[in-house]
């Protein structure tokens, strides 16, 4: 049994208590935004494994609070970037456990995998154009989706002529176009399509609730504990 905090008491937060009690651990510090003076060093140490999900805003002193305190910590904030490259290299440098993914749906991860693959033989073949597509729910703030971006990330290692990303409207010469949209309450759907003259190759998961990310999560806390470094899904579903 692990003890948990929820930085994040939201209905990501919600879900993943309700997750980690069917798992048998226990949820022994609840953090949101009315109580952010108990996220302590003297209460973190009464935990396990902490896991946050919350906002760009907060996610880098969040995750260092944790770090600080020398408690492991799951993140599934995203839309931080450049901050979070910073907070990975300090694990990478100078210790620290960090687990970090832009999706925990275990099918999500498979389709990252599967869209590279796709990505790979169809550039040899060649004529293929890429687009990605995401819907999610009115209060998710950042877009594109970070999941969005972790699929052109993966596609643009196997084109070489892909150069990154851009989010429409706006369109650029080299760089995959990804629609995001905002709507009602979709916990999550990706689609990313593959087009030439001949023939259109559509991938697309949907996310049924959120219960698979919390799943994901709660697997991620379990597979952090006792572990010292920086970690991800490859690492959770022993991919590579």
């Amino acid at each position: 049994m692990l003890r948990l905090a929820i930085i994040g008491y939201g209905k990501m937060g919600h879900e993943v208590e309700s997750m980690a009690m069917e798992r048998g651990h226990e949820v022994t510090l609840r953090i949101d935004r009315d109580n952010t003076h108990e996220l302590t060093p003297e209460n973190l140490k009464l935990v396990d494994v902490a896991v946050e999900f919350t906002s760009p805003k907060s996610a880098k002193a969040n995750v260092e609070a944790c770090l600080n305190a020398g408690v492991p910590v799951v993140c599934g904030t995203t839309g931080w970037g450049n901050e979070l490259e910073a907070v990975i290299e300090r694990v990478k440098v100078g210790g620290g456990t960090l687990f970090y993914a832009s999706n925990y749906s275990v099918g999500v991860n498979v389709m990252f995998k599967i869209s590279a693959l796709l990505a790979r033989y169809l550039d040899k073949i060649g004529g293929y154009s890429v687009g990605i597509k995401e819907i999610h729910h009115l209060q998710k703030l950042d877009a594109p989706s970070g999941t969005a971006i972790t699929i052109a990330g993966k596609i643009t290692e196997e084109i070489p002529s892909i150069t990154g990303w851009t989010l429409l409207p706006k369109r650029e010469d080299g760089k995959i176009p990804i629609e995001a949209i905002r709507e009602g309450t979709v916990p999550g759907t990706h689609t990313i399509s593959f087009s030439s003259d001949q023939d259109s190759i559509l991938l697309t998961h949907e996310a049924k609730s959120r219960r698979g990310f919390a799943l994901g999560a709660v697997m991620a806390a379990e597979f952090l504990h006792n572990k010292v470094g920086f970690f991800t899904m490859d690492d959770l579903l022993a991919f590579d």
